[in-house]
C-alpha cells in the first residue's frame, strides 16, 4: 500500500482509508456487514488510516471501529471528525473526550470540524484543538467541508494538516477553488464519496433503482423526495456519462468503480481516497485500484468525458445544497 504525507508535517497515512460509517449505520446502509473481518481484511492490506465522526450512527460508528480494531489500534491512524454544533470551546473537549471513549484510545490521531461552524469563532475551536494536542489527547488537526474562504479564514488563526472534500469524477466542484487553496495552505485532501455512494460501481442503470438515500444530491431533480437544493439536477446527463465511463473502463479491462479510484490516486492534491465497506470482499476489490496507474491520455480522456457534468454543477462544493445555501464557501 502506498502512503502520502498528510500536509507539510502530518503523518504518513494510506492513499486509500476506510470509511467507517458503512460499518455501523444499518438504518442508512441497510442491515448485515462484517465490521471486525472488514477492519482485519483492510489492516492486512495496508490500510493505515481509518476514518469515522461522532455522528455517524449517533457515535455507534466509533464503537465499532474502536472494538474492531483492539489490539491493532497502535498501527493505524484514527481520523474523527466533530459536528459544527460542538465547535465551542467547552463542547468541543467534551466531544473530544466522548469519542476518545467510544473509540477506546487515548488519543486521536486527526480531529476534524466535521463542517465550518458559523456560531463558533474559528479562533475558539482552533485555540481549543490546539490545547487539546499539548495535552496529548490529539495528535493532528483536520477540517472537513471547509471552502477556500473558510479555509483561508482558518489558517489565519488556526492550523489544519488536512481538508476532507467530497470529489469524485462526477463531482469536480473542489477542483475550482478547494484544491487550489489546499495546496496554496500545504494542506492535505482527503476525499469521501469517492464513488458517489456507489453510483459509479455500474450497480443501478436507472435513477428509481438508487435508494432514496442516496439520490439526494445535486446531481438528481430537486423534485426527488429528499432533496433540498431546489436545482433542476442534471440525471439524463449522469446516466450518459455514466455509460461513457462503462466504455471505457471495459477497453482498458478494470471495472468502473476501479477506474474512478485510479483517477482520484493520479490527482497530486489528493493524500488519500476513504472508502466504505461493510464486508471484506469490498475493501479487497477497493485496494485493486492502488495498482491501477491510468496512462495521461486515459485521464486526459476521463476528463473530457466528466467535464460537462462538471460544468453544470459549477463550483459550489456542497453535493446537497444549492448555491446560495451553500454551507461550504
Amino acid at each position: 500500500m502506498k502512503t502520502r504525507k498528510l500536509g507539510k508535517n502530518g503523518a504518513e497515512a494510506s492513499v486509500l482509508a476506510l470509511g467507517s460509517w458503512q460499518l455501523a449505520d444499518d438504518a442508512y446502509w441497510g442491515r448485515g456487514g462484517d465490521p471486525e473481518r472488514t477492519v482485519k481484511v483492510a489492516l492486512d492490506a495496508g490500510i493505515t488510516l481509518f476514518d469515522t465522526a461522532e455522528m455517524y450512527a449517533d457515535g455507534e460508528s466509533e464503537k465499532v471501529l474502536g472494538k474492531a480494531l483492539g489490539r491493532d489500534r497502535d498501527r493505524v491512524l484514527i481520523a474523527t471528525k466533530v459536528f459544527s454544533s460542538h465547535c465551542a470551546p467547552a463542547d468541543l473537549r467534551k466531544a473530544c473526550e466522548a469519542s476518545l471513549k467510544r473509540l477506546h484510545t487515548d488519543r486521536i490521531d486527526l480531529f476534524q470540524v466535521h463542517w465550518p461552524s458559523r456560531d463558533a469563532a474559528f479562533s475558539d475551536s482552533a485555540a481549543e484543538m490546539i490545547r487539546l494536542r499539548k495535552e496529548g489527547k490529539i495528535r493532528a488537526l483536520g477540517v472537513s467541508n471547509f471552502g477556500p474562504k473558510d479555509l483561508d479564514e482558518w489558517m489565519e488563526v488556526g492550523e489544519a494538516d488536512s481538508d476532507q472534500i467530497g470529489y469524485n469524477l462526477l463531482f469536480r466542484a473542489p477542483e475550482y477553488e478547494i484544491l487550489p487553496a489546499c495546496a496554496r495552505h500545504g494542506v492535505g485532501v482527503l476525499v469521501y464519496m469517492p464513488l458517489l455512494q456507489g453510483i459509479m460501481t455500474g450497480r443501478w442503470t436507472t435513477v428509481e433503482e438508487i435508494p432514496v438515500s442516496r439520490r439526494r444530491t445535486r446531481h438528481f431533480a430537486s423534485t426527488r423526495e429528499g432533496t433540498r437544493h431546489g436545482e433542476p439536477g442534471c440525471e439524463d446527463l449522469l446516466f450518459e456519462t455514466l455509460r461513457r465511463l462503462k466504455t471505457i473502463s471495459a477497453r482498458i479491462g478494470h471495472p468502473m468503480a476501479d477506474v474512478a479510484l485510479a483517477w482520484l490516486l493520479a490527482r497530486p492534491e489528493v493524500t488519500s481516497v476513504i472508502v466504505g465497506a461493510r464486508e471484506p470482499d469490498q475493501v479487497l476489490r477497493n485496494v485493486r485500484s492502488v495498482g491501477l496507474e491510468l496512462d495521461p491520455d486515459t485521464v486526459a480522456e476521463l476528463d473530457d468525458i466528466t467535464k460537462p457534468v462538471k460544468d453544470k454543477l459549477g463550483g459550489n462544493a456542497d453535493l446537497w445544497v444549492g448555491a446560495k445555501e451553500s454551507r461550504i464557501r
